[in-house]
């Protein structure tokens, strides 16, 4: 087992469950943690349900294709993405990689190749943004651990909600950057919602009265008017 990637979560997308199954044996031999999809929309879902660090996405399925899958998830998500196809010709590896692919791999593959390519991937995005998979120290008060789900405030650990913390996630994935509502929207409800900023509202507001010392006056979470909402950015030394 490789220890530099145990808590590394996978979303394997393909609708053969025999290659599902291959991958998944593979990835957790080298100690990859695996989440399945077997079809487009059950990878959407998933997305959000898992917050993966990476996706292995089958070109070839069913009802939508990887290349939709792919459009799709680029629209609020910058997690890292590998194409899986049967298909070797050049447009559509230049098709995948102008939507936002982050690699390619042509099947059938070896599993060495296979993981080598995930390691390769995720440490190529995480040297670039940073890792979420450190205990995080936002201050002396707020502590939070991704990989176990625990967010602590002052010693005492919070309880928050599935939505609060897929909300919270991804605005400490982007601390310091300004996530506009459509955004939020798409990256913790889905598509489906963003006709529906006041959701966005409500749970920024749930978040700020269990994590800020004065909700009215907030520390953590800092509105940018008439755009969205900000982390605040905890990785800048302070002046």
């Amino acid at each position: 087992m490789t220890e530099e990637f145990e808590r590394r979560r996978i979303l394997v997308v393909d609708d053969e469950e025999r290659m599902v199954r291959f991958i998944r044996m593979n990835l957790e031999h080298d100690g990859f943690q695996v989440a399945e999809a077997f079809n487009g929309k059950q990878a959407i879902q998933k997305l959000r349900d898992a917050t993966p660090d990476l996706i292995l996405l089958d070109v070839m399925m069913p009802d939508i294709d990887g290349f939709d899958v792919l459009e799709t998830i680029r629209e609020g998500s910058t997690v890292p993405v590998i194409m899986l196809t049967a298909k070797g010709e050049e447009d559509d590896r230049v098709r995948g990689l102008e939507l936002g692919a982050d690699d390619y791999i042509t099947k059938p593959f070896s599993p060495r190749e296979m993981v080598s390519r995930v390691k390769a991937v995720i440490r190529r995005t995480e040297g670039a943004g940073g890792s979420m998979h450190d205990i995080i120290e936002v201050d002396d008060r707020l502590k939070i651990d991704f990989d176990r789900r625990e967010v602590w405030l002052e010693g005492k650990l919070v309880k928050l909600r599935p939505t609060e913390y897929r909300l919270l996630y991804h605005l400490v994935q982007n601390a310091g950057w300004v996530l506009t509502h459509d955004q939020i929207l798409i990256k913790v409800w889905g598509y489906e919602y963003r006709d529906e900023p006041h959701y966005v509202r409500l749970y920024i507001n749930y978040l700020r009265q269990k994590l800020e010392k004065d909700p009215a006056n907030p520390k953590y979470v800092l509105t940018e008017r008439g755009v969205g909402y900000r982390f605040v950015d905890f990785k800048r030394p302070k002046e």
